[in-house]
């Protein structure tokens, strides 16, 4: 092999190193920011499918199963448990369509529209706040512009 050869192999080998080691603290900063949340639903004895829920039926007030169903990518079979128990938990209401009585609509409660759009922001965001908090103005910006610049790489694929 040419010396130029050995040097791009060499190269590639560093490369290969540093993009694991990033991925590995992708990982470990995306479970850190997920900690808070992950604690907060385990307390209500709650799963991500039934989190996900609550998401979307809050953002679609008075969705029908069959349209949850689709939004989730879930068998509608899966949805129609995960629903059942939402509404056993008291979390969700479900009430027969006016304008068809065939179908049945799903409502999120008062507490979860509060949990869902005013809770999971500060869960979720909280930890990068506080994070951010603890370093400087230039700190801040690098991050940010690596970032940006790492997200920008990747979607020029």
């Amino acid at each position: 092999m040419t010396r130029g050869g050995t040097r791009g192999k060499k190269q590639s080998e560093r490369i290969g190193a540093i993009a694991e080691r990033m991925g590995q603290e992708l990982s470990r900063i995306r479970r850190a920011m997920r900690q808070p949340l992950d604690a907060e639903v385990a307390k209500g004895q709650l799963t991500a499918p039934q989190m996900s829920a609550m998401q979307v039926i809050v953002q679609n007030h008075g969705i029908s199963l069959k349209d949850l169903s689709r939004t989730m990518c879930l068998a509608h079979s899966t949805v129609s448990g995960i629903v059942d128990r939402l509404e056993k938990h008291g979390l969700i209401d479900r009430w027969q369509d006016p304008s068809d009585g065939r179908l049945s609509r799903i409502y999120p409660t008062p507490a979860v529209v509060e949990f869902v759009k005013n809770r999971i922001p500060s869960l979720v965001h909280g930890p990068l706040e506080a994070a951010l908090a603890r370093t400087t103005a230039g700190e801040r910006a690098s991050i940010e512009l690596a970032l940006k610049r790492l997200r920008e790489l990747l979607e020029k694929r």
